[in-house]
């Protein structure tokens, strides 16, 4: 089976998406529906849904959105990681409600969108801090400069599980793996986090790349964080603008050719279950 922890939902009927007037390619609605059929066919059995970073006063609404859609006869949706604002003062009134709901499972900030200093802020800090004993973890989305910026927050939060999506972004289409792989190999010093080997096909050319050419960027993060600490994503819809779900899942089943079974299991599925208590 192949538990999805990385899809995005986008209804611009409901809720408001500021970042999506920059990216042409995705502005318009992606449904749980599209999504679901396509995901069953590819043998997707359960899937947590990621923050799409909404206005931030459409946050709450938005995990109330999906939870909807989780209680849906049949529903593949069983958790979400939620948006936050560590920044905020609020962000502890914010969390202990989110704790009061076992539908959420985690928390993403976006950090490449906002300026470096952001989280190097006390406020932020001490808030990430707070995540340290609840079982709720916190994505890191930063690009490949950035990602000394996450390993300091590693460093000042050992208590909190951290995952690092996409392989921490590499510039594939460019064929930049350095310090990228430098920088992965120092962050996954870190036991308190995991990679989520997720959608990177939208980081790769669309017209050219092939199974091989993303294996060095895969390969490296699986070799240097293990199969134990390692989760899949889809990263719906943007790796559309890598040739979509079911091509993404082919270039994984490709890329792990060569694994065990049980290599193979604990990347698909069994390490998300275990991380995020999934039934």
């Amino acid at each position: 089976m192949i538990i999805d922890t990385h899809l995005h939902l986008i209804n611009r009927s409901v809720l408001r998406y500021p970042w999506l007037a920059g990216v042409p390619a995705l502005n318009r609605d992606f449904s749980y529906e599209e999504y679901a059929l396509e995901a069953r066919r590819v043998g997707v059995e359960r899937v947590l849904h990621m923050e799409v970073d909404v206005d931030p006063a459409d946050i709450e609404a938005e995990t109330a959105r999906v939870e909807g859609l989780s209680r849906q006869p049949g529903s593949l949706l069983v958790g979400a990681i939620a948006s936050c604002r560590p920044e905020d003062e609020d962000f502890p009134s914010y969390l202990a409600r989110q704790r009061e709901n076992p539908f959420v499972k985690g928390f993403r900030r976006v950090l490449h969108v906002v300026p470096d200093e952001l989280s190097e802020g006390a406020l932020f800090r001490d808030n990430i801090k707070r995540l340290g004993g609840t079982g709720l973890t916190f994505d890191l989305v930063v690009l490949p400069h950035q990602i000394a910026k996450a390993i300091a927050l590693a460093d000042l939060a050992p208590d909190v599980q951290f995952v690092l999506d996409h392989c921490g972004v590499p510039d594939i289409k460019g064929n930049a793996e350095h310090p990228w792989r430098e920088h992965m190999s120092e962050i996954a010093r870190r036991p308190n986090v995991m990679a989520k080997i997720s959608g990177v096909v939208a980081y790769a050319d669309p017209g050219s790349w092939t199974a091989e050419i993303l294996r060095p960027y895969v390969e490296h993060t699986i070799g240097e964080f293990g199969w134990d600490r390692v989760v899949w994503g889809s990263d719906w819809p943007v790796c559309t603008l890598g040739g979509g779900l079911s091509t993404w899942v082919a270039a994984t089943h490709a890329l792990l050719s060569g694994c065990s079974v049980a290599e193979r299991n604990r990347l698909l599925s069994a390490n998300a279950r275990k991380l995020w208590r999934l039934a």
